[in-house]
């Protein structure tokens, strides 16, 4: 039977964010989770940035249940998540990229269907529910739903946005997970593993639709189209490859 959850973790991977890092966490502490039953946990993981983000992130270690972390280099998104994953005691987690383009005013929305015991893992999607977002690339809204097509094809889901950033799982579905990609490979890893999970343990899960503003790469955006063709190889990979 499963246990109405008490204790919720964020985990939030950084690497030079020095720009939005304070707006995020004032954010990400604004949230009201009480009235959704739940006390927080925060664990930062700095990916080694250059910038003036772990000066930033000094002003806020240890204030509100939060955590940092630094890796001692640079390793990626994947890398960084793995971290926090690791370091997560709640009994659920939730990543949150240290951008703006996703607002943890979503958190309620996200949670409800574990809360109500209807989920235990909830894929956010930018493509569903008809929320706001922001108009930017259109190749890379084509190159999202491609890749959401093809992991959909090799895990048999029916999701409408694999790479979204926002993914809540309940702690013992991560706790059957382990990642192995450094970068933003670590989106359809997760996802294969994830279905395979559904398939075997009978894990629900459920997708919600999510306000999205997305940045230009001037404001910082660092995927290109090389994560993309990772995405590819991960897809195959990670499906077709068992071990």
């Amino acid at each position: 039977m499963t246990t109405h959850p008490r204790l919720l973790t964020i985990v939030i991977p950084v690497y030079n964010e020095e720009t939005f890092i304070d707006t995020i966490m004032e954010r990400v502490l604004k949230v009201d989770l009480s009235k959704l039953g739940l006390s927080r946990e925060i664990i930062v993981v700095d990916d080694h940035s250059t910038d003036r983000t772990p000066e930033r992130l000094r002003e806020w270690e240890n204030r509100d249940g939060m955590r940092i972390i630094r890796h001692e280099r640079n390793m990626g998104k994947g890398a960084a998540l793995r971290t926090g994953f690791r370091e997560a005691t709640g009994d659920v987690v939730l990543v949150q990229d240290a951008d703006l383009e996703y607002d943890p005013v979503d958190y309620p929305k996200l949670l409800e269907p574990i809360i109500a015991g209807a989920a235990d893992v909830v894929f956010g999607s930018r493509f569903a529910g008809g929320e706001p977002h922001r108009v930017l690339y259109f190749w890379h809204y084509f190159g999202n739903r491609v890749l959401t097509l093809l992991s959909n094809m090799f895990t048999d889901l029916n999701l409408t946005d694999m790479e979204t950033c926002y993914k809540v799982f309940r702690a013992e579905v991560l706790r059957e997970l382990t990642i192995r990609e450094n970068r933003f490979g670590i989106e359809p890893e997760i996802t294969a593993k994830v279905a395979r999970l559904a398939r075997k343990e009978h894990y629900r899960i459920y997708e919600v639709g999510i306000s999205y503003s997305g940045r230009t790469y001037r404001e910082g955006k660092k995927i290109t189209w090389k994560d993309g063709m990772r995405a590819v190889y991960c897809i195959l990979k990670y499906n077709l490859l068992r071990s």
